[in-house]
């Protein structure tokens, strides 16, 4: 049966955007996932950390699944419901989730860990990430690239203006310039299809950043033109971009 327009808001809207987990989308929309394996990647390296910092945890999504932690494993999260989420999920395997705020600095020593990993930060505080991490030690993250999903951007905001700050070799530059070495730097472009509108609806009000300050009421003509444009021509494609970096600290 195919559903209407407003049935397929309704629903979009009324689903709950806590957490990291995706699982809602199943059959909706897709999204390529990078080749290099991320949390298989941070499972290797979590398993040969004595000490191991997940930044920007979410809903402890990434931290779950990987089979041996760190002896000493700590994530940080910002945003509350997040943190309740984070920590009913990551507490039986004894990981502490620390609430922070906006500040731009971490609430632990110097030299805490020798790993820090995150997945997607929001922003890298690369200074902080080398304060914190000992001589030796790993910064490991997949990182949001340049222009992702400006398809669905520009769509409902119009052109927008070329250039990002999520650039990888701007990364790298930062980083260096926080004193660590850059051991590996890799760029993906990945497709993005929705299949109906629901799934738009629900990934700008998880992803916020790709529509600033999206609700429905306000992109409601938007909203059903796209509709209509998946209704007559197929599933939208997008594309997002998404690199991997791992920097260490000079021993």
């Amino acid at each position: 049966m195919v559903r209407t327009f407003e049935e397929l808001v309704a629903e979009a809207e009324s689903v709950s955007v806590d957490g990291w987990d995706f699982s809602w989308l199943d059959g909706r929309a897709t999204e390529e996932r990078p080749s290099w394996g991320y949390s298989r990647l941070v499972a290797e390296r979590m398993a040969q950390a004595s000490a191991a910092l997940d930044v920007e945890t979410g809903g402890g999504e990434v931290l779950a699944g990987v089979p041996r932690l760190a002896p000493l494993t700590v994530a940080t999260e910002s945003w509350p419901p997040n943190v309740a989420l984070a920590t009913e999920r990551l507490r039986p395997r004894g990981v502490a989730v620390v609430a922070t705020g906006d500040e731009r600095r971490l609430p632990f020593g110097d030299g805490a860990f020798d790993l820090v990993t995150s997945r997607h930060p929001v922003t890298t505080w690369w200074e902080e990430i080398s304060r914190v991490l000992q001589p030796g030690g790993t910064y490991f993250s997949q990182q949001v690239g340049p222009r992702t999903a400006i398809e669905v951007t520009e769509f409902f905001m119009g052109p927008q203006p070329v250039g990002s700050g999520r650039d990888p070799e701007r990364a790298r530059a930062v980083a260096e310039a926080a004193g660590l070495e850059v051991r590996d730097l890799r760029l993906e472009s990945l497709r993005m299809v929705f299949h109906d509108i629901g799934a738009v609806i629900y990934f700008l009000r998880k992803v916020i950043w790709i529509v600033p300050g999206f609700t429905v009421d306000h992109y409601r003509t938007e909203l059903k033109a796209l509709h209509d444009r998946i209704q007559a021509d197929g599933p939208f494609l997008a594309h997002t971009t998404r690199f991997l970096i791992e920097a260490r600290k000079p021993a």
